[in-house]
């Protein structure tokens, strides 16, 4: 994506923003429309006046006032519902376009590998989603066709001047070419400054939304201050680069307005002093009228151009926006779904063939290990932390491309399978269960309407868990608020092994999910872990005693390698072996416990 840093206006990235309103093309062109007889009316006001005064004040023609009243009522209730359809339109296409826009972005940033998620922050990630997005809908609503609609006034105004008078508008153009310049520098200078602004609001998005998450870390380890005074470091950051917009408006807009001064100034000396050069009183009473138009469209000509140079700034901050949020869109990161295979109920077979696969390029996690897991069976892995055993299950699901090697599931590879049918196939239960701000029968279904509450409650009586639930206040609707806060850590498990179950997957793949549970939700863990692996293919990243033993194969692995293969008892027997050595360590003190 190319930046638009550095250039007053990208007209390629506001072409692919403008092609955004294709599906509202009626209410495009009715807005454009809109603009351009705005602009035709901006001069009748001007010159109702000016008839007013030279053909019905002046010459005391009374009975004509009302007429002429009448008329700029009338004008002036056409112009009142031509602008009430332009701003209600305009911002009505921005928002359909922005509604558009964030569904395609959601969308896309969804079919992004894992590897992505690691590596940005959530805070810019939901900056791009949210903020950023609703910033562009202001260049419809506030920026380009109100810059449209001001040019064609100004454009309008202009070619009407020099019909009326071409000596007041020579006078009028005289500190032009000046305002021009001081706009064009402050156009610039703006473009830098709101670049600044939305790097330092994206800074100040991810670091808010990091310290709430982490707030219990921050206060187990007494780090108040630190923080405070990182986020007074930020804060400050984001006031200064605020700070830099208002100085370039503050030094601008008094030119402008001092410009525009100066003006109706020289527009009222040479007007008088035509005036006074007349030779008759009727030439002189002409000119009286010239020049009160003239003031007025002077004021017309140098106020839209002001107001095009604010328009601008929010013109200018929704590209900013528009070029972050298309650099997500542009961010090639998904998995590719070539596949068209249907994993529609998998025997459960499951072999790696000499897979490879690295976080960082040319730093190996997995070194070339290859494993067979038999259909209905039950395969753990153990080993030392960062040898490899959760990159395995990452692997299976396609979160991640490996580097090399194969993996198939009843001899298919996964590449083949479409890959949403694949993932509706594995079910994962992870170490650090995810559950979202809601209650806990939408947490299990995740919104499936092919799984009804019945389906729950039966599926949560045959693995243990109805009496937990139950137990709570609402049961099954209980809200158990943001990350699952409401819960203790062996309940939401059994939540995420209720969710694995009723989805009833061909795989089942349990990342440590006994590690960090108390004694009694150990015990429904155990009882559930029993019923949802039975005649189903499982691999189970072992952390307790008791699943290792009644593993059917057990993969040790050390370094991103596998280093033994075998049984419980078949690896107890290896002399000097690392399983045994590992559960001479820390097993045994388990089963002795």
């Amino acid at each position: 994506m190319a930046s638009t840093t550095g250039n007053a206006f990208n007209f390629k990235l506001f072409k692919r923003l403008i092609s955004y309103t294709k599906p509202y093309k009626t209410t495009y062109y009715f807005v454009a429309v809109s603009a351009i007889l705005l602009s035709g009316l901006a001069i009748a006001m001007p010159y109702l006046i000016k008839v007013l005064i030279d053909d019905y004040i002046i010459p005391q023609e009374l009975s004509g006032i009302y007429i002429v009243i009448c008329v700029m009522i009338a004008a002036l209730l056409l112009e009142v519902l031509l602008q009430f359809s332009f701003i209600f339109y305009a911002n009505w296409l921005g928002q359909q376009v922005i509604r558009d826009l964030r569904l395609k972005l959601f969308s896309h940033m969804l079919s992004f590998k894992m590897k992505y998620f690691d590596k940005s922050a959530v805070g810019k990630l939901v900056t791009r989603a949210v903020s950023d997005i609703e910033t562009i809908a202001s260049i419809f609503s506030q920026g380009l066709f109100v810059i449209i609609s001001d040019l064609l006034k100004m454009l309008v105004v202009l070619v009407f001047m020099g019909i009326s008078s071409w000596q007041l508008t020579l006078v009028s153009l005289i500190v032009m070419p000046f305002i021009l310049y001081a706009t064009r520098v402050f156009q610039k200078a703006m473009k830098k400054a709101f670049e600044d602004v939305r790097n330092q609001v994206s800074n100040l998005n991810s670091f808010v939304q990091e310290r709430v998450t982490g707030m219990k870390i921050v206060q187990i380890f007494n780090r108040e201050k630190v923080e405070y005074d990182q986020f007074k470091e930020i804060n400050d950051k984001h006031r200064n680069a605020w700070v830099k917009t208002v100085w370039y408006n503050s030094i601008f807009f008094p030119i402008a307005e001092m410009a525009s001064s100066i003006t109706i100034a020289l527009i009222v000396f040479l007007g008088f002093k035509l005036m006074v050069s007349s030779e008759t009183l009727e030439d002189a009473s002409l000119q009286i009228g010239t020049i009160v138009m003239f003031i007025q469209l002077a004021q017309m000509l140098f106020r839209p151009l002001r107001q095009i140079a604010d328009k601008f700034n929010t013109l200018q901050m929704g590209m900013v926006a528009a070029n972050r949020v298309f650099g997500i869109l542009d961010t090639d990161s998904t998995i590719e779904n070539t596949g068209n295979v249907q994993a529609n109920h998998l025997k459960g077979e499951i072999v790696f063939e000499d897979v490879k696969f690295s976080y960082v390029d040319d730093e190996l996690v997995l070194k070339g290990i290859s494993f067979k897991v038999n259909p209905g069976n039950t395969v753990a892995i153990v080993g030392a932390t960062g040898a490899g055993k959760s990159t395995i299950i990452n692997l299976l699901s396609r979160f991640y491309e490996i580097d090399a090697g194969d993996i198939l599931i009843d001899g298919v590879n996964t590449k083949d399978y479409d890959l949403y049918s694949l993932r509706s196939e594995i079910a994962v239960v992870l170490q650090d269960v995810f559950l979202f701000a809601d209650t806990i029968l939408n947490n299990i279904t995740l919104n499936d309407i092919n799984i009804t509450e019945d389906d729950v409650v039966n599926a949560a009586k045959e693995i243990g868990v109805h009496k937990f639930i139950s137990s709570l206040p609402g049961g099954y609707h209980y809200n158990v608020k943001e990350r699952g806060v409401m819960l203790s850590s062996g309940q939401r498990q059994l939540i995420a092994f209720l969710r694995a179950y009723v989805s009833n997957p061909s795989i089942l793949v349990l990342d440590e999910a006994t590690s960090s549970v108390d004694g009694y939700s150990e015990q429904l863990i155990q009882v559930a872990t029993e019923k949802i692996t039975k005649n189903r293919t499982s691999i189970v990243i072992a952390h307790r005693l008791a699943t290792i033993k009644k593993a059917d194969k057990i993969i040790v692995m050390d370094s991103g390698q596998i280093v033994e293969i075998g049984s419980h008892l078949e690896l107890l027997q290896k002399e000097d072996g690392y399983y045994k050595n590992l559960y001479e360590v820390q097993f045994a003190q388990e089963e002795v416990a």
